[in-house]
Parts: C-alpha cells; sequence; structure tokens
C-alpha cells in the first residue's frame, strides 16, 4: 500500500506562519483603503506585463503552450482586469443607496461593501496564471488579503509566481505556496474567510468538506462534458473551424473546451470532413510537430487519454498518433460514437472529438438533460426557435451560439457553472461581489419613536392591528 505524503514540520509551520500573518494584516486595515487596493492591483499588472516572457517560458516549460495562447489567453487577460479593478474601486465599493418605504426613510439604511477576509485560492495546471490569479485580482479589489496555491503539475510557473510575487505585492498580505497534496491538506485545515477552488469535481467535494468545518464559503469553478449542438440549419465549414478554436486550445485542456458534439444525421459525413480539412490547415506539417499545439501535461494523463480512445467503439476519422516522448498528440476526430460509448463516461479534458449523430435537436436536448448540467453548451444554429428552446429548457453555467471559447473574454459577464459544474462567479465585479460581504446598516433616529410605538408590549387591538395590515393588503386578481 502507498502511504499518502506527509507534510514536513518545517513546512507547516510555515504556511501556519503565513496563514497568522495574512489574519494579521487583515485585523490591522491595511487592506481596506482603495489607495492601497489600487497600489497592489497596479503592481500585479506591473509585475506581469515586466515578466511576460519569464511567465511565458514557465508556461510553455509546463504545457508546450505556444506563447500566443500564453499572453492572449493568460497574462493580456489579467492586466486589462486589473487596471479595469483599479479604476473601477470607488464605484464597486462606495456603500449602496437604498430607497427603503416611506415609514423607514429616517432610518438611513445603506449597504456597505465590506472585505470578508483573508481568502485562498486554490489554481488548477492547466491555465495556470489567469486562474490563478483571476481570484487575486479580485480580492485585492475587495480589501482582502489571499495565498495562492497553485497546482503541483505546473512546477515551472508555481516557482516563477512565488518568485515574483514577493518582489511585487505586499507579502504580508500576498503569499504562495508551493508543493502538492500534503500542502495544499494543511491549508485546508485552517480557517479561511474564503476559498476559491478550480478542478475536477473530486477534488472540488473534499475541498467543500474541508471548508463545512469552518462554515467557510466555497466557490467551486469545476468542468465536466461540455456539449455542443451543430444544426442542421448552420454552415458545418464554419461551424468546424470554430469548435476546433475552442478544442485545440491548450490541447482540449480546457474547462470548458467542446467535449463532444451532437449534429443532425444528415450533416454528420459532412461536419467530419470539415473537421478534417479545417485541422489540416491549422497544423500543415502535422499535429505531432506543430509549435501550434500544446503537448498532454503529464504522461498520467497522455496514458489516460490514450486509454480512453483504446476503448472507444467508434470511428477514428482524424488524428489517434501521439508520441510519449514529448507528449504531443494528435486532435483526434472519433466518429459513429453512441451515447454508450467510453468516451462519453467522463470528461475527456484532451484532444479527442466524439461526434454523435442525432434524428431531431429534441434527442440532442433530452440527452443535455440527462446528463449533469455542464460548464458550458454550445448551439451552433441560426434557428430562433431552437435558441430560445435551448434557453427555456436546458442549464447551464453559460449557453453560447456559434462559437467557443470566446465567452472567456468577455470582461462583463459572470464565469462560473452550476450544479456539478462549480457553483460561484468570477470575472471583474462578480469577482469582487464574492469575496465581499455586503452588510446592512442603518441609524434609526430617536425622533422615529413616536411612530413605532405598536411593536412594544403590552400588544393591544390597536397594535394589532396596525402589526396585521399586511394581511389585508388587496391581491390582485389573476
Amino acid at each position: 500500500m502507498v502511504q499518502e505524503a506527509q507534510l514536513i514540520p518545517s513546512i507547516a509551520n510555515e504556511i501556519q506562519q503565513i496563514h497568522d500573518t495574512v489574519y494579521k494584516t487583515f485585523k490591522s486595515g491595511v487592506c481596506r483603503p482603495l489607495e492601497y487596493r489600487r497600489v497592489q492591483l497596479l503592481q500585479l499588472a506591473r509585475m506581469l506585463q515586466e515578466n511576460a516572457d519569464a511567465f511565458a517560458e514557465a508556461i510553455h516549460k509546463d504545457l508546450g503552450k505556444p506563447k500566443q495562447e500564453v499572453y492572449g489567453m493568460e497574462i493580456g487577460a489579467i492586466i486589462e482586469r486589473s487596471l479595469i479593478c483599479a479604476d473601477s474601486l470607488e464605484e464597486w465599493s462606495k456603500p449602496q443607496e437604498v430607497k427603503p418605504a416611506e415609514w423607514a426613510t429616517s432610518w438611513s439604511p445603506k449597504v456597505l461593501p465590506s472585505p470578508k477576509g483573508p481568502i485562498l485560492i486554490i489554481s488548477p495546471w492547466n491555465y495556470p496564471l489567469v486562474l490563478s490569479l483571476q481570484s487575486l485580482y479580485a480580492a485585492m479589489a475587495a480589501g482582502c488579503p489571499a495565498v495562492v496555491k497553485p497546482s503541483e503539475f505546473a512546477p515551472a510557473f508555481s516557482e516563477t509566481l512565488a518568485d515574483f510575487v514577493p518582489k511585487y505585492l505586499d507579502p504580508k498580505a500576498y503569499a504562495v505556496v508551493c508543493g502538492a497534496v500534503p500542502e495544499t491538506t494543511k491549508l485546508l485545515e485552517l480557517r479561511w474567510a474564503h476559498i476559491f477552488y478550480t478542478g475536477n469535481g473530486r477534488v472540488g467535494r473534499i475541498v467543500a468538506a474541508a471548508a463545512a468545518r469552518h462554515l467557510t464559503p466555497v466557490s467551486l469553478e469545476l468542468g465536466g462534458k461540455s456539449p455542443v449542438i451543430v444544426a442542421e440549419d448552420y454552415d458545418v465549414k464554419l461551424a468546424a473551424k470554430r469548435i476546433l478554436f475552442g478544442k485545440c486550445s491548450n490541447a482540449g485542456q480546457t474547462c470548458v473546451a467542446p467535449d463532444y458534439v451532437l449534429v443532425a444525421k444528415n450533416k454528420r459525413d459532412a461536419l467530419v470532413e470539415a473537421l478534417a480539412e479545417t485541422l489540416q490547415g491549422f497544423y500543415p506539417t502535422g499535429d505531432l510537430n506543430s509549435d501550434s499545439l500544446s503537448h498532454i501535461v503529464s504522461r498520467s494523463h497522455f496514458d489516460r487519454i490514450n486509454g480512453a480512445l483504446g476503448k472507444t467503439k467508434g470511428k477514428i476519422a482524424r488524428g489517434g498518433k501521439s508520441d510519449p516522448q514529448t507528449l504531443k498528440f494528435e486532435i483526434t476526430i472519433v466518429s459513429d460514437v453512441d451515447f454508450e460509448d467510453e468516451l462519453m463516461k467522463d470528461e475527456i479534458f484532451g484532444p479527442i472529438l466524439p461526434i454523435i449523430g442525432v434524428d431531431t435537436m429534441d434527442e440532442a436536448v433530452d440527452y443535455i438533460n440527462s446528463r449533469d448540467h455542464p460548464l458550458t453548451l454550445y448551439a451552433f444554429t441560426d434557428d430562433a426557435g431552437l435558441k430560445q428552446k435551448l434557453k427555456d429548457e436546458t442549464l447551464s453555467g453559460s449557453l453560447i451560439f456559434n462559437d467557443s471559447l470566446n465567452q472567456l473574454a468577455i470582461n462583463e459577464t459572470p464565469f462560473g457553472g452550476v450544479g456539478e459544474s462549480g457553483y460561484g462567479n468570477q470575472v471583474l465585479k462578480y469577482g469582487f461581489d464574492g469575496f465581499t460581504h455586503f452588510r446592512t446598516t442603518m441609524d434609526v433616529p430617536k425622533e422615529a419613536e413616536p411612530h413605532i410605538w405598536f411593536r412594544y408590549a403590552p400588544y393591544s387591538e390597536e397594535s394589532m392591528k396596525i402589526m396585521g395590515a399586511a394581511v389585508h393588503l388587496p391581491i390582485p386578481a389573476k
């Protein structure tokens, strides 16, 4: 029996000290002033801007991720959003005026956005920078200290982040803890104001259970099988190109990557052909030789993907080859797949795309509804009726028509799952709100006393009449 690695006592003490320091910092109030928050946000942007190549090289070392993907999907996004946060602090943080009933106007009720406290961020390996720092800038904007625990499967990035953070950010408020399961376990033993975890559902349950011991609120950004619908009315060549943008990015190792395709049967062969042609254009010298395609993160994940492909009863219409030395894997299209296929059991999280023909869009909707709610549902159609049907009859973290993956580029909308794909939102104001306690405050003047006499004992017929007034309010007819 293999024993779980134990945390070295000195490291356990170091984690405890980090925890104690960020709590002390929070209690001191140093993170509350808006100018402090603004400086930290600008420093975060500056850290990435001045060291963009170092971060890109580290992520390439971990994942083989092309520099363009790192700049466009990770570094650039965090710089832009950190600057937006810095410019939005006054608006987001100001007391919110409310308009109460006339009898309570003199009570001056307001809602005060208040920092929750120290935040624990547990991030994954697939987009290590954006999914570590997306929550960090939100914590900064909310006035909260934070500790980031990056994934052990992205060691080069983790070391780079741990090196730069104390050089740019307040080390008493923001820290990075590197390591693996023992370090994460120790962090989860401690009390936090909020935990944000990105990863899979199995670990998400462990995080949620650990948080429950302290009644700590949790945000879980998980994943699952994000389906794609291609309706009969849509151009299959354009659909193929846009589906593959989402599938090929990071070699399919994306929580919102298209996981499988449900396509009208009379368009299935045309779609498969269009997918193959598109991939030839993407990788003219071959997937395994291309600098535009990431490799699989580890040998264990590589073997898992190969194992799933080996069990499929579908037809490999394109791809299927891989290189265990480089961990490169061809983008693989598998046609003639049925609902019971091995590839349909779990999230693929890799470069395999199963294609399933359906007789009707109702069949596609029924199948999607028979599974856990996905993080994203993609649909390629111009049919207004089908679009409305999907809005009305399905539930997913997001519903995207006629593109894939690019919903992550929109600053003004929340990103998050529902049910098995997670809960809680992130991105700009939505992340700020997640780490903020919206605290009600009011100031009831002495002069209000003649107007609230009826609430005191001894109760009377007259006081009961006032208290019971709402029972007799007129209700409109149906």
